[in-house]
């Protein structure tokens, strides 16, 4: 039925890789392409099913890009591979007229902020070109979003505040490590947090504000205010929240590592000099820490991530949970891969999915909440993420 171009071979792509094979009556072809071409050829290999093709591409490069897309034809290209590379894997996609897909949103190589404003600049190109561009298919953003559009739909006339809350519970066993890459995930801790409140964004110092958050069948963990790109999209999306806020878990000792990290400059992005060569030392600090796909044999416990909300439905104010559990050990046992990875690429082959099979369609930049979520909830449990809900029952967050 359709041809998928999965661009990146880290965990993430491997999951969406191997939940793409599952489905081969909507994936008929797929192509998993990275710089590495070795690591694309591991997880193929892996899969033992000969169903997906390799190659090696430099997603930087526009034109390398759209010599791979002229060759396979695909009808999607998914992409997991870094945010910096959003850009040019959508410029590519412009000049092939071939459906886009990513998980996470841009952000400059050389400036630690991400925002949709970039992305969503390409809107009328990409309606001209009568193709589609799906943002933030992933958990979160992904799920969340779809979840709130849920929620919009179903529960509420108005919703009116809505806190996000991910909390990963899990053990790795290593003495510091992050569940996504390195790069990526330090530098969105160590930027300053940022809420929605009253029709204004507020900004705070970088994991400053922080609360106990009790979640389903973990308990109460420490909770970490921070900014995440969804924010933006659902404000603009649902003008009538009057807050939103994300939240996340990080263990004490996670905390103080960074911290000295930190400190000693380890987290900068600032290029210096070593050795005659130039070198950015969070990259540097990113090739000795763990690779984020070698931590999934091993890992235990369970993630949970939600949304909190809090609105009007036919005149009477209205609180509503509703969420997912994952487990670390039931996540490798299916795809091989620990379940921050797994809860990022299964949205994102469920939403490849609803693209390809029209069930969402249009021309132009879209986020997830914009399409209905109905077909997405009836399908994401049977594909190892089932979800939860509690109308007017105690909520997590402290209002």
């Amino acid at each position: 039925m359709a041809k998928v171009l999965i661009i990146g071979a880290g965990g993430v792509g491997a999951v969406v890789a191997h939940k793409c094979a599952s489905v081969p009556e909507v994936f008929t072809e797929i192509m998993l392409a990275s710089r590495t071409k070795e690591k694309a050829d591991r997880i193929a290999a892996a899969m033992d099913k000969g169903r997906i093709q390799t190659a090696k591409v430099d997603a930087d490069n526009v034109r390398e890009t759209v010599a791979l897309i002229q060759s396979f034809k695909p009808d999607l290209l998914i992409n997991v591979a870094l945010p910096y590379q959003d850009l040019p894997l959508m410029d590519a996609c412009l000049a092939t007229k071939t459906n886009y897909m990513d998980t996470a949103n841009y952000e400059p190589k050389d400036v630690a902020k991400f925002e949709y404003k970039w992305q969503w600049a390409y809107h009328d190109r990409f309606k001209e070109a009568g193709i589609m561009a799906l943002l933030g298919c992933g958990f979160d953003p992904g799920v969340t979003g779809i979840y709130t559009a849920y929620a919009a739909k179903h529960h509420f006339d108005e919703i009116h505040c809505l806190d996000i809350v991910d909390c990963n519970a899990g053990d790795h066993g290593k003495a510091f490590a992050t569940n996504f890459n390195p790069e990526i995930n330090i530098r969105e801790i160590t930027q300053k947090g940022k809420y929605w409140e009253n029709g204004q964004w507020i900004e705070v110092e970088p994991i400053s504000i922080h609360k106990p958050i009790n979640y389903p069948n973990i308990g109460e963990k420490e909770s970490y205010l921070l900014y995440h790109e969804e924010l933006e999209s659902l404000v603009k999306n649902y003008p009538t929240l009057k807050r939103a806020r994300f939240w996340m878990t990080f263990g004490q000792k996670y905390i103080t590592v960074l911290s000295v990290l930190q400190e000693i400059g380890m987290t900068s992005i600032k290029p210096v000099i070593y050795e005659g060569k130039e070198i950015v030392p969070l990259q540097f600090l990113k090739a000795v820490l763990p690779e984020p796909s070698s931590l999934g044999a091993g890992y235990r416990g369970q993630t949970s991530i939600g949304c909190q909300i809090t609105g009007i439905k036919e005149g009477k104010e209205q609180t509503y949970y509703i969420w997912n559990n994952c487990d670390h050990e039931a996540a490798f046992k299916d795809t091989g891969a620990q379940a921050i990875s797994y809860t990022t690429g299964v949205p994102a082959m469920l939403g490849a999915k609803m693209l390809l099979t029209n069930h969402w369609n249009g021309c132009g930049v879209f986020n997830v909440e914009e399409f209905d979520p109905d077909p997405f909830m009836a399908e994401i449990g049977k594909y190892g993420l089932p979800w939860n809900e509690k109308i007017n029952c105690p909520l997590p967050v402290n209002l």
